[in-house]
């Protein structure tokens, strides 16, 4: 890890198609050291391979539809934000956008690399003219929630997410923009 004066430097740049594997890699850990002991393998497996495998996040990365941001250290991807299409059912508009990631790696957190991605999501969705965001999150990720929260996001609804044959009571969150 880079540190000047005992300050991680963190470097922030747009994610491009040739981040694809590393991106995927952390995006695997991420949600595996946060999320991991609640699945059994299988399905642990199975989300980790639709999700961030070649089909999922890599693939998004050439799609003009979907924005992901990174931050990086002096040697890996330690976090990223990613924007796109709505994918939760209902008729959400042209004008929602979702942040479907905002993934920091552990000992990143706390060191104010999820505000950084989180402004640029939002300055980014506003950008672009949407009126409102939405996401998701785990019933029971009080700290993402907090975070959130922050934000000004509020609880509008509920969301089965799936992971593999297991099915998760998630909240699906919104802020106008």
């Amino acid at each position: 890890m880079a540190r000047t004066s005992g300050i991680r430097v963190i470097a922030y740049r747009d994610a491009a198609p040739a981040d694809g594997p590393a991106l995927a890699g952390m995006a695997k850990r991420a949600f595996t050291d946060t999320f991991g002991s609640l699945y059994r393998a299988s399905d642990l497996a199975a989300f980790l391979d639709s999700t961030f495998g070649d089909e999922g996040l890599p693939s998004h990365l050439s799609d003009r539809r979907y924005a992901v941001r990174l931050a990086r250290d002096a040697e890996a991807i330690v976090g990223f934000a990613k924007l796109g299409p709505v994918a939760f059912p209902g008729g959400w508009g042209a004008d929602v956008i979702e942040l479907h990631q905002l993934y920091v790696l552990g000992p990143w957190q706390g060191e104010g690399v999820a505000p950084v991605l989180m402004d640029w999501a939002l300055a980014k969705a506003r950008a672009e003219g949407y009126r409102r965001m939405v996401l998701s999150v785990f019933v029971d990720n009080i700290r993402a929630q907090r975070f959130y929260a922050r934000y000004g996001f509020t609880e509008v609804g509920r969301y089965e997410f799936r992971v593999g044959e297991q099915i998760d009571d998630d909240r699906i969150w919104s802020l106008d923009l």
